[in-house]
């Protein structure tokens, strides 16, 4: 096997067998600074979000912990870390131990196959900047991703408790719905790439990025990663007024820090997935390739995709800083009502056309008028359709309601919402006429009494 030839490698080494490959050496180097990155940049989106929205909200955010409190995050894991463990008492102690570890592992599998850069020198051995370049690199994210699903699922059950179970059934249901319009969105790329590995769309976008000729793809992806990582505006299995904090209610210390974890390094993972599936991946944008042409050789691509993941990043503040929360009937609908079926309706116009592209029918004189009409017309239905539901709102009679009971099984209860209120009976009035004469108190005469 190859060996390392210069004394660095005799240094890295050490005591240990010279006999190790080249190749475990880079991989084992590689998955340590893939998870040195996942947790650094986990620390830093902490940081980011909380001086973020404190800009937003025009307060200050943390700025004492270390340089404009960068180090306030790492202080806050510390003090997880040392807060006491508290494990309910009707808890299934096994699987509350296991459910954290179920949704902070594959948070940080996920990241295997996102590509950071070109292939670079490393010890004078030429590498890519991924972990695996696998066929089916998008399938096994979504895989993985799933996984995070069961921990979930477990920290809500076995925590004995009404509420960390009804969070746990809300997530599930939501993130099960949102992954069926995830994976369609990446349909089409699949068709104009040609590949479900994730290093082979990054070079099918050297000439375009998948933005462009797929946007509604995009913009679905995007929305769909925010329900699917249960963040701002879609956080509704945390709802604080509903459910106290949702599946991990029961949790402290280090489990409650890795569920913490898990979620921000999902943040990272559908980021990285997005700029890689739509947005050229490490390859640098237009207006710097046109005056570097070494923009994307070297170490440099790394620089570009960290910027674009901290937009996306920045668009996750920006939701949570800005949007209300939804209703949980609401936003269950919208994904099922209107992601999934405008998915499916998009995926068979892309289909149409690469299909058009590939036999030579169809060029892109002709291809961009004709998207843009069908744009206008699935508008125009999903606005009938609209009008269409509200009329039948409109003439759907109000439901019966019952009357009011103020004593219901002898306890006082406050009317339901439809329900009026009785009025109370009125005291009697004992008004006396005009022509009547005011009592007389003790000790006046009934003429000092009429003058009052």
């Amino acid at each position: 096997m190859p060996q390392f030839p210069d004394n660095a490698t005799n240094w890295l080494l050490g005591s240990f067998d010279t006999h190790i490959p080249w190749w475990f050496i880079l991989v084992v180097i590689k998955a340590i600074a893939a998870f040195a990155i996942l947790v650094v940049l986990t620390l830093f989106n902490i940081w980011y979000e909380r001086r973020i929205v404190s800009f937003m909200q025009m307060r200050i955010g943390p700025n004492r912990v270390g340089p404009q409190g960068l180090l306030q995050s790492l202080a806050d894991g510390v003090k997880l870390a040392l807060k006491e463990d508290i494990v309910p008492k009707n808890a299934d102690k096994p699987v509350f131990w296991l459910a954290p570890l179920l949704s902070a592992i594959p948070a940080f599998l996920a990241i295997a196959v996102i590509p950071w850069g070109p292939k670079v020198s490393i010890f004078h051995h030429w590498t890519t900047l991924q972990l695996v370049d696998l066929p089916i690199g998008v399938l096994y994210i979504l895989a993985i991703s799933s996984i995070g699903i069961y921990g979930v699922v477990l920290a809500g059950w076995s925590s004995g408790s009404t509420y960390p179970l009804l969070g746990a059934m809300r997530s599930s249901a939501q993130m099960i719905s949102y992954e069926v319009a995830m994976g369609l969105s990446f349909v089409g790329v699949f068709l104009y790439a040609g590949t479900m590995s994730t290093a082979g769309i990054v070079d099918a976008q050297q000439h375009g990025w998948y933005f462009y000729m797929l946007p509604l793809s995009a913009i679905i992806y995007i929305i769909a990663m925010v329900g699917e990582t249960n963040r701002a505006p879609f956080d509704l299995p945390e709802a604080e007024g509903e459910l106290v904090g949702g599946f991990h209610t029961e949790y402290s210390s280090l489990k409650f820090a890795l569920f913490f974890l898990a979620e921000y390094i999902n943040l990272v993972t559908v980021s990285a997935l997005a700029v890689t599936m739509f947005f050229g991946g490490w390859r640098a944008p237009w207006p710097i390739t046109a005056w570097w042409s070494g923009a994307n050789g070297g170490w440099y691509p790394m620089i570009w995709f960290l910027v674009k993941l901290l937009i996306f990043v920045f668009v996750f503040i920006w939701l949570r800083g800005t949007l209300p929360r939804l209703r949980y009937d609401q936003f269950m609908a919208f994904g099922w009502k209107v992601l999934i079926p405008t998915s499916v309706i998009w995926l068979l116009v892309v289909a149409t056309f690469r299909q058009l592209r590939n036999a030579g029918d169809l060029d892109r004189a002709h291809a961009i008028p004709i998207g843009i009409g069908i744009a206008a017309l699935f508008l125009l239905l999903v606005a009938l359709l609209e009008i269409r539901e509200r009329n039948q709102i409109r003439r759907t009679p109000p439901p019966s309601v019952p009357a009011y009971e103020p004593l219901l099984g002898g306890f006082p209860v406050p009317p339901m919402p439809g329900q009026s209120v009785p009025p109370a009976p009125r005291r009697p009035q004992f008004a006396r006429t005009a022509a009547e004469p005011a009592p007389a108190l003790p000790g006046t005469t009934a003429e000092e009494a009429s003058t009052r």
